[in-house]
């Protein structure tokens, strides 16, 4: 047998949540977020149907990703985030390097003079995330020195919040007005960039001061929330907001999250069923022993598939519409499930790991709750670890 899940992707599912996020931005142009093979959802295949709904921009991390989506197809422009090496793949590729110092953006210039083609860069402003980017005292200083470099056009100007998905937005406010500040600072100086971007999806759905003139979605277009909490309450600790003025906002963003439609499911099946006596320990550690007669379900799908070890007796799978719960610890290459009270279970059954079934669902917020993280890191571990499957 095939070695882990099948993955089956919803591309129903993602041009529904890219219509959504544009109606969310009042049709602004989109840069969607591809980067880590479309947050494990298959980036080739998650660009060819964003192509097709009129997307404006792709962004990736470096630049072997933007090359892959060239060499299957993709002519959409490609925007790529942190990679200033391999400076002629942006030039056979027509790629859009992000600039966040000096050296990388005059090695540019010598290429672009070299090859006689004028390269199109955006540059990266740190306002906040602490990562990349010119730090806000050199930012306008530095943008004017790369304007004048020969060969080189500057047509976006880029920053990142790092926790525009907290209830309290007063920090990524602050980022905002010192993002806005370069954009005035630069007008003055007769620098007009044709696109200013910093709203992530958390900032598309909850700032829409932020859009500016181009939104920068990621998680939302594969169907799920950057909100941790579910409710998504909105505490402005900076400016009083009446409460009224909060409900309502919490309420915009409620429909924002309701809207979206998760487009991964991740299955397997029932490798087989052991009927087990009360008192049986079940694998490493024997974190868990039957309290009962016990019909247990071997699942072949471990940590080495992407299904994390902190699932061990902290999880669940829906096998018929029903949730079995997740025993004994998760090995590598099985999972075990109390699948007693599943009646009419049988081998081979397909058993859900992430997604719906009948009328029960397990959401990736779901599971990165119980394990302690986000869902991107549950997206991108199960989608990259097995075979998709595309329903179109």
């Amino acid at each position: 047998m095939d070695r882990g899940a099948i993955a089956e992707i919803n591309l129903k599912a993602i041009a529904h949540n890219f219509r959504a996020t544009k109606a969310i931005a009042k049709n602004r142009p989109v840069i969607a977020v591809v980067k880590a093979d479309a947050y494990g959802h298959g980036a080739d295949e998650i660009s060819a149907c964003l192509e097709k709904e009129g997307v404006s921009y792709f962004a990736v991390a470096y630049t072997a990703e933007a090359v892959i989506l060239r060499q299957n197809g993709i002519k959409t422009p490609i925007i790529v985030f942190f990679d200033g090496h391999d400076i002629r793949h942006y030039f056979k590729y027509n790629l859009i390097p992000v600039i966040h110092n000096i050296k990388t953006a005059q090695n540019f210039s010598k290429e672009a003079k070299k090859t006689g083609q004028r390269i199109e860069v955006h540059i990266k402003v740190d306002t906040g995330m602490g990562r990349i980017g010119f730090l806000m005292e050199e930012a306008v200083q530095k943008i004017i020195a790369i304007s004048k470099m020969g060969f080189i056009s500057v047509t976006g100007i880029m920053s990142h919040f790092p926790d525009a998905d907290l209830s309290d937005r007063s920090y990524a406010l602050t980022q905002l007005e010192r993002f806005n500040i370069i954009k005035s600072d630069l007008t003055k100086v007769g620098i007009k960039s044709n696109m200013y971007h910093i709203a992530n999806s958390a900032a598309v759905m909850s700032l829409p001061q932020a859009h500016l003139d181009a939104v920068r979605p990621g998680l939302m277009l594969y169907g799920y929330s950057p909100f941790q909490d579910a409710r998504c309450r909105i505490q402005d600790t900076r400016y009083e907001i009446e409460d009224r003025k909060l409900k309502n906002r919490e309420s915009c963003i409620m429909n924002h999250v309701s809207s979206l439609r998760p487009a991964m499911t991740v299955k397997t099946k029932i490798l087989t069923i052991r009927k087990l006596r009360k008192g049986t320990p079940i694998s490493y550690g024997r974190t868990f022993i039957t309290k009962r007669e016990s019909l247990i379900a071997v699942l072949p799908i471990g940590y080495a598939d992407g299904y994390m070890r902190t699932f061990s007796n902290n999880s669940e799978v829906l096998v018929r519409g029903r949730q079995a719960p997740v025993v004994g610890r998760v090995c590598m290459d099985t999972t075990m499930a109390d699948v007693t009270d599943v009646r009419g279970v049988a081998e081979n059954d397909e058993v859900v790991l992430l997604g719906k079934q009948k009328d029960d669902v397990i959401t990736a917020s779901e599971l990165a709750m119980r394990s302690g993280t986000i869902p991107y890191e549950i997206l991108t571990s199960l989608g990259s670890k097995s075979r998709k499957v595309y329903i179109k």
